[in-house]
């Protein structure tokens, strides 16, 4: 760790080869050994190139302090989503590995090469002979699109068109859903389409029932609207990648209550926390509410991801600087002083102080 350019390389002292190690170390705070230390102090003393060495160290080192910043919470909170479903799906792999292994012997598991060779052979005969016939008559069941006219004659789609001129029947969106068992559904995925004007994009939501159910239309739809709830409502059913998407195009509606609402469930109960992250994002520039204001104050609170709390005292600065939050709110600034004293991050120590100021200039 030398500061020397290119061009100086010549021209600039050289430390001595053996106590260049020691002189990083003691630059940067290491305790030595006795010995080493007193023979480092010893060479110092009658070494110019060695004490130049040392405070260059020291230079750079002093150098990188003032410019060390806090990681992006986004990114924070992303990676450590990342590395829980991970390691949730590394757990239930092993698990089922136990299982395997305790009923099926391993020399099963891993046939000699002829065996295989063998075994390739015979599937290959098999899928030659029976794959055409199988293929002549499909039995996968027609899908059924949940739409209003609008949304059907702005994707493409034919709401008068015979059933057999299409792969998909069109039906009524309000009679449609209302038949449609939520509770037994899975959301396949969630399809975007963006809008070439200033309207909403279009949303495609495809769902897995005992007959395949295609629900489209914007975010200002209802029926888009009611699954989207639902999906942020029954956490435990669905990916975090579903449920980050209903998440972000619940943004559009965040002053609908039954919407906010939904959001603030998200944040306070979503196992994930790159969701809570975004169910916060999307509340932001919402109208403020009794329920606005303890959920953020629950996630400053409770939440043990920094990136979460970080977002949460960004929008009550923002509310108080706003003038949207009472200043005579005793609950609310006894949490902001207990965070401005014991929160473990610097960054949320200072907003809550710049929060504190912000309502009592008022």
């Amino acid at each position: 760790m030398n500061l020397r350019q290119s061009g100086d390389e010549n021209t600039m002292s050289r430390p001595c080869r053996e106590f260049e190690p020691l002189l990083v170390l003691l630059a940067s705070g290491e305790e030595l050994d006795a010995a080493s230390h007193e023979n480092l102090t010893a060479h110092l003393a009658g070494c110019a190139d060695c004490s130049a060495e040392l405070g260059r160290e020291r230079e750079l080192l002093a150098l990188l302090s003032e410019h060390t910043s806090e990681p992006d919470a986004g990114l924070l909170a992303s990676c450590r989503a990342n590395l829980e479903d991970a390691l949730d799906r590394e757990e239930e792999g092993s698990w089922w590995r136990r299982v395997v292994g305790a009923v099926v012997p391993a020399s099963w598991l891993s046939p000699p090469p002829a065996w295989s060779a063998a075994l390739l052979v015979l599937i290959g005969f098999s899928v030659g002979l029976f794959g055409p016939r199988l293929l002549r008559h499909p039995t996968s069941p027609a899908s059924f699109v949940i739409s209003n006219s609008a949304d059907a004659n702005a994707s493409g789609v034919n709401a008068n068109a015979p059933a057999s001129s299409a792969p998909s029947s069109l039906a009524p969106a309000s009679s449609a859903l209302s038949a449609l068992d939520l509770h037994t559904a899975d959301v396949a995925g969630i399809n975007v389409f963006p809008s070439g004007s200033d309207e909403p994009p279009q949303v495609q939501l495809q769902m897995r029932t005992q007959q395949p159910v295609t629900v489209q239309g914007t975010v200002d739809d209802d029926n888009v609207k009611n699954v989207l709830c639902y999906i942020l409502q029954n956490n435990d059913r669905f990916g975090p990648d579903v449920r980050l998407n209903a998440a972000d195009l619940l943004r559009a509606r965040h002053n609908d209550p039954e919407v906010r609402s939904v959001l603030c469930h998200a944040v306070r109960s979503d196992r994930n926390a790159a969701v809570r992250l975004k169910a916060l994002e999307a509340l932001n520039g919402a109208d403020p509410g009794d329920i606005m204001r303890q959920t953020l104050l629950d996630a400053l609170v409770d939440d043990q991801n920094p990136g979460v709390r970080m977002e949460a005292i960004n929008e009550l600065r923002g509310m108080a600087a706003k003038g949207e939050l009472a200043s005579d709110d005793d609950h609310l600034l006894s949490v902001l002083r207990n965070r401005m004293q014991s929160d473990s991050s610097n960054y949320i120590r200072l907003q809550s102080a710049a929060a504190i100021r912000d309502l009592s200039g008022r």
